[in-house]
């Protein structure tokens, strides 16, 4: 290590292209010798001493400086998926809504069936074939994201926290805590209602009504004119009405729209378990809070809508992405706690694994109920329904 470290570059390529001829023509016992040598002066690894000296043996005589000083073996070495497979990922990326590669690699053969089914992926055209269907199940997730990474962008809008607290019945109303035991069957709901107030929380805005399901992620979003218990109760009514499984359970924050007589009587009424999380404890809700990000913002961006029109589309959005999220997103869900090489806590996850897979491995739904969402998710036309979200996100 000494050697190693009092050994400026330059040194290091002086004694590569000592030895580089020498190591070219010799046996290969000889090469060996040679190469333990440079090894043990440079004290780079043998690959990389190797690579060195065969780099020297081809440069032209009388220059001492390698004009190459690492050879990158990413561009050296010939690419595993073909330019088709690449462009239909694009395609299948674009489609999905732009989910990571973990997502992507959990989802693929969904995402390709659902695109076949549809008409839009057909073999033999457009570049796609069985053999570019092999490719792209065979991705790895970190594959994915790399061939992805071109195309991804970043929107810097951000904007503003709406929720005042409620005080009414908070002492009366049991307290959920971050790292409580996650619900054992699907039903448990947590809530959350997002501002769309843009730069400004003046005047009257629209909010999209959040929902989650902790045990499968199945979601519900809905959007309302404002924050009156009228509207709220209306989503919670729509809410019930449209999951396809009995809700059990709700969990909200502080936020007065939330914490009142209104909504604690319509709980008691459907027998629907009522909790809420504590003040300025975001962990306590870290579902729903992941879910305003990456589906509420991601798809409503950061805007201001207040009129009518806007409301009405938000909710055409809305029963889009919540369609496409429930029964072709994987998701992944925390199932432990493990540590790494050096002993730092490090979270484990399950098999990304969509919420219709999640709901059916659960065994909640009677057989017709089965029948009625194989139905629905067989008749979903991805494509189209990227298209129509496009379409609802531009107006």
């Amino acid at each position: 290590m000494e050697v190693e470290e009092k050994l400026s570059m330059a040194a290091r390529f002086e004694i590569t292209k000592k030895y580089a001829l020498a190591y070219a023509a010799a046996p290969r016992k000889g090469k060996s010798v040679i190469l333990d040598h440079v090894v043990e002066v440079t004290g780079w690894n043998r690959d990389h001493a190797r690579q060195q000296l065969v780099a020297r043996a081809k440069q032209a005589p009388g220059r001492a400086v390698a004009t190459v000083a690492v050879i990158d073996r990413r561009k050296t070495k010939p690419r595993k998926y073909s330019y088709d497979a690449v462009k239909v990922l694009q395609q299948v990326w674009a489609t999905s809504g732009g989910s990571c590669g973990k997502y992507l690699a959990a989802g693929m053969g969904d995402w390709l069936d659902a695109m076949e089914a549809e008409g839009v992926l057909i073999r033999g055209e457009e570049r796609y074939s069985l053999e570019v269907r092999g490719e792209l199940e065979s991705m790895s997730a970190a594959t994915i994201d790399r061939y992805l990474t071109p195309a991804r962008a970043t929107d810097p809008l951000r904007g503003k926290t709406a929720t005042k607290p409620g005080t009414m019945l908070r002492n009366s109303i049991q307290i959920r805590k971050a790292g409580d035991e996650v619900e054992a069957e699907p039903g448990f709901f947590e809530v959350d209602t997002v501002a769309h107030c843009g730069p400004t929380l003046r005047g009257e805005f629209v909010r999209s009504v959040n929902f989650t399901d902790m045990h499968t992620g199945w979601v519900f979003t809905h959007a309302i004119r404002n924050n009156a218990h009228v509207h709220i109760r209306a989503a919670f009514d729509l809410f019930v009405a449209t999951v396809p499984f009995a809700v059990t359970g709700i969990d909200c924050d502080n936020g007065s729209e939330f914490i009142n007589h209104d909504l604690v009587a319509w709980a008691g009424q459907r027998e629907v378990f009522f909790t809420r999380a504590r003040p300025y404890k975001k962990n306590d809700q870290a579902t729903i809070e992941s879910k305003n990000n990456h589906l509420v913002r991601r798809y409503g961006f950061y805007h201001r809508y207040d009129t009518a029109t806007e409301l009405a589309l938000l909710n055409e959005l809305w029963s889009l992405v919540n369609d496409r999220l429930n029964f072709l997103t994987p998701t992944k869900k925390p199932v432990g706690w493990t540590t790494d090489t050096v002993g730092r806590r490090k979270r484990v996850y399950d098999t990304p694994r969509s919420p219709y897979q999640r709901l059916l491995t659960a065994q909640v739904l009677s057989p017709a109920q089965q029948t009625e969402l194989a139905a629905r998710k067989a008749a979903l036309k991805p494509v189209a329904l990227q298209r129509r979200i496009t379409v609802s996100r531009v107006k």
